[in-house]
């Protein structure tokens, strides 16, 4: 069977992105980005892919949501026994990307994983709901259980466990960030003419270039 989907395509035109008007950090830049699209109310503006791979190079991708953004970097949390936390174990480069079809915009980043120090990791846990800090006791993500009712019991089990006490944060759950080494910034425009600029990070200092579309 053949689909063909061109006839249907939207037109880009609420903006343009010009090197005259962006900020030499590609950290403060996106920062701008960020704020832009949670005021024009994008759907989970801070929802992002990120993609990892094993050694030998089979990716994988899930989105995942941002939880903090700093002069390092993009922070998320997981599991560190789910597939994404044994894939960064093994291999430390991953990307990110965020399409925000509202604004027409979309971000890719690459970089180097590596894990948060535990305080933060702890300061962040202790953010979460009741329900959130059990359901990271349960430890189970990615593998394979019989049904539903076996998750369900399993969160029953640790609610007693915990009744009237103070939730830890489990040593198998914690924060990573993604240390950008290119952030490419991508505006949708006419024709599909987009705007395009790359930050690249050559000797500890940004470079940036225009792509072609």
């Amino acid at each position: 069977m053949i689909k063909e989907f061109e006839s249907g395509i939207q037109e880009y035109k609420l903006g343009k992105l010009r090197k005259k008007d962006i900020n030499p950090n590609p950290i403060v830049q996106f920062g701008k980005w960020l704020d832009e699209a949670i005021s024009s109310q994008v759907m989970e503006p801070t929802a992002m892919t990120l993609a990892t791979a094993t050694p030998d190079g089979k990716l994988s991708s899930r989105i995942v949501l941002l939880r903090e953004l700093n002069d390092e970097g993009f922070i998320f949390y997981s599991s560190y026994k789910s597939w994404k936390g044994k894939q960064i174990l093994l291999n430390h480069y991953g990307a990110l990307s965020f399409y925000w079809p509202e604004v027409e915009r979309q971000v890719r980043i690459e970089g180097y994983i590596k894990k948060v120090d535990s305080k933060t990791s702890d300061n962040y846990f202790s953010t979460r709901t009741k329900g959130r800090k059990l359901g990271a006791w349960i430890m189970l993500q990615s593998r394979k259980i019989p049904n539903r009712e076996y998750l369900e019991n399993l969160y029953e089990e640790q609610k007693k466990q915990f009744a009237g006490k103070e939730i830890p944060r489990p040593l198998d759950w914690g924060g990573y960030i993604l240390k950008p080494g290119r952030i490419e910034f991508w505006q949708g425009r006419e024709n599909r003419l987009n705007d395009r600029i790359l930050y690249e990070k050559k000797n500890m200092r940004w470079q940036i270039h225009r792509l072609a579309p």
